[in-house]
């Protein structure tokens, strides 16, 4: 006998398959006052669009666009661990516009990209905040991005994140590093904390030392607790770095990411010299006193994963050491003399932490 039909299905929508457009769109509407108050008079039109349109400063007589992308890394996890949001974009947006500020660039527009498993708006609502926070604080415009659910592909409740920037220098202006000679010093701008790497060593540890993210960080009164110190977000040094440019010549920079000081400082040099850094020129925040003794971390391994509290190294002459280390204090940066450039013989490491 031939085969009866099978009765039709029920209707499917693209929410019974795990994507919610109705949230998505709320998400827009919701983030919309967030990124009007991050608008440059260069951008022509922004979010909502399939793209955002931006025309280049007129200031600029040979503009060079310099470009960035990164993401916050397994810090991710101590947002989620303490339900907080609000600060997560900030780090997002500088990891970003600082390392296109090492060129000498200013930064003009961001992007981000948001993905989870099922759109909570409330929580994307508080990250993109953050993000359009940070981008105020660059000096930058959040002219759109990416939200995606991935139903089923992620851990229910958990996201990731990345972040795009694009900025402007003259190009007889952009920072290569080229002029560093023995003799010149450098500046170190302090950090907040860790910024966003070495998570998952910071992970690690809190693993094996059973600690918990709502203790004090230490017994001192007032101390913040732990997890306040690790989810502390990361420094944008751009306005002020940016200020100082116009009246002392940089001539490099370093940011200070992945890698630490050990294999980050030593990214802006030429071959032919060194840098010598004295950490008994800083006071290292406490958190990274914490880590190494709960961790058993050795000094070098610290120097080589972390900030250590260093955030951005700056190199000028040593005639300009003073005037530039003065600009960036009344810039709101905390500045120590960290180091020296020195001849690099063959084969000897970029960068002495000693």
């Amino acid at each position: 006998m031939p085969s009866r039909p099978s009765a039709p299905p029920s209707p499917l929508s693209y929410r019974d398959a795990g994507v919610d457009i109705d949230a998505g769109d709320a998400l827009v509407e919701r983030i919309k006052p967030y990124a009007a108050r991050t608008m440059r008079p260069e951008v022509l039109a922004g979010i909502g669009g399939f793209g955002a349109l931006v025309e280049m400063p007129k200031r600029y007589r040979e503009p060079v666009l310099v470009s960035g992308t990164d993401g916050v890394g397994t810090k991710l996890k101590i947002a989620f661990a303490l339900a907080r949001h609000d600060t997560i974009g900030i780090d997002l947006v500088a990891m970003s516009v600082n390392d296109i500020l090492v060129q000498g660039a200013e930064p003009l527009f961001f992007l981000d990209y948001f993905v989870c498993e099922r759109l909570n708006v409330d929580v994307a609502a508080d990250v993109v905040r953050g993000i359009a926070k940070g981008c105020e604080l660059a000096g930058c415009a959040l002219i759109g991005g990416e939200t995606a659910e991935h139903p089923n592909a992620f851990i229910p409740g958990e996201y990731d994140l990345a972040g795009f920037a694009v900025g402007v220098v003259e190009k007889s202006k952009a920072i290569d590093g080229t002029r560093i000679v023995a003799g010149d010093v450098l500046l170190g701008l302090a950090s907040s904390g860790p910024h966003s790497n070495g998570f998952s060593l910071i992970r690690k540890i809190l693993d094996v030392s059973g600690a918990d993210l709502e203790q004090p960080l230490s017994g001192d009164a007032g101390a913040p607790l732990l997890g306040e110190a690790l989810l502390e977000p990361t420094r944008i040094y751009v306005k002020s770095v940016l200020a100082t440019m116009q009246r002392v010549d940089i001539k490099g920079m370093a940011h200070i990411t992945g890698g630490g000081l050990l294999e980050n400082v030593h990214r802006m040099f030429p071959d032919a010299v060194a840098a010598r850094i004295d950490p008994s020129r800083w006071t290292r925040p406490a958190v990274f006193d914490w880590l190494q003794r709960k961790g058993n971390v050795a000094d070098t391994e610290m120097h080589r994963v972390f900030n250590c509290g260093i955030g951005m190294v700056v190199v000028v002459a040593a005639a300009d050491a003073e005037r530039a280390h003065a600009l960036l204090t009344e810039a709101g940066e905390t500045v120590h003399a960290i180091g020296t450039v020195f001849p690099r013989a063959a084969g000897a490491p970029g960068t002495l932490v000693v």
